[in-house]
């Protein structure tokens, strides 16, 4: 279900740093977990400015591991320390999932719910109230509003949210709880919002949601992902790339698989929530693919497509895991061909079913994410080494990166390119995690 591309979300760390600047004029948001909190960071920014409220931090809290709950009160902690006049406002899933524990901490003068905090009435209502709880029951969240679905990158990439929630429910996670059941963003609602965005001068788009590929099972007729992506494609032609954030292998529907196999405006990268290469494991993750499944899919696209990368999310040390089914999930980013590997370290939430089995210790779990963090570090180092001598188009990117349609980054060749430029790029060779380039556009 959650998932994250490595490059880009990290439950670990806040997206921003935030919380560290000197008293706020406007509204500083520090968003935590997947790029949806941030597309949503974004327009909670923009909504709390537009209220006129001032000296405000905004912390918009992950609930995805134990761990991304603690670093959501280091942050608020943090917050309030640097900024010991400003209101600090906690929202996000940990503070949807259990609004009172934040409400309780001495640093905290509001707590907004997940739905709140995307609703402009509340912000507004913040402004004339010292704080409060304002957190309503999310499983009552039928719709995803339209104004939302914008959320905004640097100029090279737009993130834009077109799903919320989720349906199902894996033993391991509890982010339901927090996001609500799964909605869509009908499809000219997104198409309009990917026009105004590739005006804007975003060249690549990148669709978000809790749960992507279950997009459209609560709209009319039922459609599937790769009728919003081809609507999208079709009725934009300017926009240069669309690229997805992360699916699940179960839920890829014929017309997405033609899609992400034969047009070329699809960036040629999938990120997939796998979770486990064991089918004991995924069978007790509850999991709706086996490890047979996500093999033939990447198999199947990389016929098609040969130049597809892969990403994967795993889990080390689920509860019952092991060293023989630990070894299956190893064997996987082999088997498979993926190139980025994200490693969750297994993190028991009460409440979720996974809770209740027989647990690992620490220190196997520990021991399990390091070994699965150096097999994916190999297999990233390997890719990008398979590259080098090759010609590729990438978009330019803040800092100096170009991006790569299989998402590698390179080392831009021409400090003077502007994010949001696109040029074609011979690989020189590696430096790190950076592939090192020339121009070969001229």
């Amino acid at each position: 279900m959650w998932a994250a591309i490595k490059a880009d979300m990290d439950a670990q760390h806040p997206m921003e740093d935030e919380a560290a600047a000197a008293l706020p004029a406007a509204p500083k948001v520090v968003s935590l977990g997947c790029r949806l909190n941030l597309a949503e960071g974004e327009a909670i920014r923009r909504l709390a400015a537009g209220a006129g409220l001032r000296e405000l931090i905004v912390v918009n809290s992950c609930a995805v591991t134990s761990e991304a709950v603690r670093q959501t009160r280091q942050q608020i902690r943090r917050a309030r320390r640097a900024n010991p006049r400003a209101r600090v406002v906690v929202t996000g899933c940990a503070a949807q999932i259990d609004a009172k524990a934040f409400a309780d901490m001495p640093e905290v003068d509001a707590v907004i719910g997940n739905s709140e905090k995307l609703d402009a009435a509340e912000w507004a209502a913040l402004g004339a109230s010292p704080g409060g709880v304002r957190v309503n029951d999310i499983m009552s969240v039928r719709e995803n509003a339209a104004h939302l679905t914008d959320g905004y990158g640097d100029r090279a990439r737009a993130f834009l949210q077109v799903q919320n929630g989720c349906d199902h429910r894996c033993t391991f996670c509890i982010i339901p709880f927090g996001r609500g059941p799964s909605r869509s963003v009908a499809i000219a609602e997104a198409v309009a919002s990917v026009r105004r965005l590739v005006d804007a001068g975003h060249p690549e788009i990148v669709l978000t949601g809790v749960d992507l590929t279950s997009w459209g099972h609560d709209l009319d007729g039922n459609p599937r992902l790769g009728r919003l992506v081809a609507a999208i494609l079709d009725a934009v032609p300017d926009l240069f790339r669309l690229r997805l954030s992360s699916v699940d292998c179960a839920e890829i529907d014929d017309e997405l698989f033609e899609r992400l196999a034969g047009d070329n405006r699809v960036a040629p990268y999938l990120h997939l929530s796998l979770q486990a290469g064991s089918n004991m494991i995924l069978k007790r993750m509850r999991r709706r693919h086996s490890r047979e499944d996500a093999i033939a899919l990447c198999e199947a696209l990389r016929r098609r497509r040969p130049a597809i990368a892969f990403g994967a999310d795993l889990i080390a040390g689920f509860p019952t895991e092991t060293e023989a089914m630990f070894e299956q999930s190893i064997a996987l980013i082999g088997d498979a061909g993926v190139s980025y590997v994200h490693v969750f370290p297994y993190s028991s939430r009460t409440g979720t079913p996974a809770a209740r089995m027989p647990q690992l210790p620490r220190d196997i779990i520990s021991e399990r994410a390091r070994r699965l963090r150096e097999a994916g570090a190999a297999a990233f180092e390997a890719f990008l080494d398979s590259l080098t001598g090759m010609t590729d188009t990438a978009v330019i990117e803040s800092g100096g990166r170009a991006r790569l349609g299989n998402f590698a980054s390179a080392r831009s060749p021409d400090l003077s390119l502007r994010p949001g430029e696109v040029v074609r790029l011979r690989l020189t060779g590696r430096q790190g995690d950076f592939l090192l380039s020339e121009r070969a556009d001229y």
